[in-house]
């Protein structure tokens, strides 16, 4: 196939996605994964299309590179957030030990926590205050403190994280896409929730409707690596997900 033909056959493929992987093109396309390598880089420098790890997004793809305030955060789809909350809290078991990521939905599990045998450990600083005055049993991690966001971050926050084993663990996200998995705009933040995730045996990603299809700028888990909880899914092409925990649906 020649050169311009690959280029529209590869805008078409975004047009109609929105993403795209490699091996979506090469089945598509019929030629080596070097030449779309090749391909996805020259529209991506031409500004045709976003390259990213192992495909391309569209151009016109809702994608953040920025962290939105805490206090913003919070009111935003407040009230898909506490059903996802509600539901989450009651999937921890007693004697769980469970890791809470930093985050509004996160947050919001806190008022709905039953079991007072599970013992709690988060990157929280806010989330650890108010588990504690709720009378939990809470460790906090160490490290550098991200104010956007109000989480431990860091190498030590890292270490802190290694030793740990978790029976169950609850984290947000910024995006859910296809290609890109699940991923948040800081990197430092992104490897925190990534060492967590693989620390965990039962992993949930809590997002409502708004944040499929969208994407961020690292990511920090596979769509495959937790079960993802959520009000709805309004885009067609993420319904047949077979981790998706659809609370409008129960």
């Amino acid at each position: 196939m020649l050169t311009k033909k690959r280029f529209e056959e590869i805008l078409r493929l975004l047009d109609e996605k929105g993403t795209v992987t490699l091996q979506e093109l090469k089945e598509s396309l019929g030629t080596s994964e070097s030449t779309i390598r090749r391909d996805l880089t020259t529209l991506h420098n031409s500004g045709k299309l976003v390259k990213v790890f192992g495909g391309a997004i569209s151009a016109n793809a809702h994608y953040r590179t920025r962290d939105i305030e805490v206090i913003d955060r919070k009111e935003l789809n407040k009230e898909e957030k506490l059903k996802i909350a509600r539901y989450s809290a009651n999937l921890i078991r007693q004697d769980d030990f469970v890791y809470l990521d930093a985050g509004t939905t996160t947050g919001y599990m806190i008022d709905f926590i039953q079991t007072k045998e599970a013992t709690f450990v988060t990157n929280g600083v806010i989330h650890a205050q108010r588990l504690a005055a709720a009378g939990f049993h809470v460790i906090l991690i160490g490290g550098e403190l991200k104010s956007s966001t109000e989480a431990v971050v860091g190498s030590e926050a890292l270490l802190h994280l290694q030793r740990y084993h978790f029976t169950v663990g609850f984290w947000g996200t910024n995006g859910v896409n296809h290609t890109s998995g699940f991923s948040t705009p800081d990197n430092n933040e992104a490897m925190i929730k990534q060492i967590a995730m693989e620390q965990t045996r039962r992993a949930y990603v809590l997002c409502d409707h708004s944040k499929f299809g969208q994407i961020s700028t690292v990511t920090f888990g596979d769509l495959r690596r937790a079960a993802i909880i959520t009000d709805r899914v309004d885009i067609q092409e993420y319904k047949n997900l077979e981790n998706l925990i659809i609370l409008d649906k129960q």
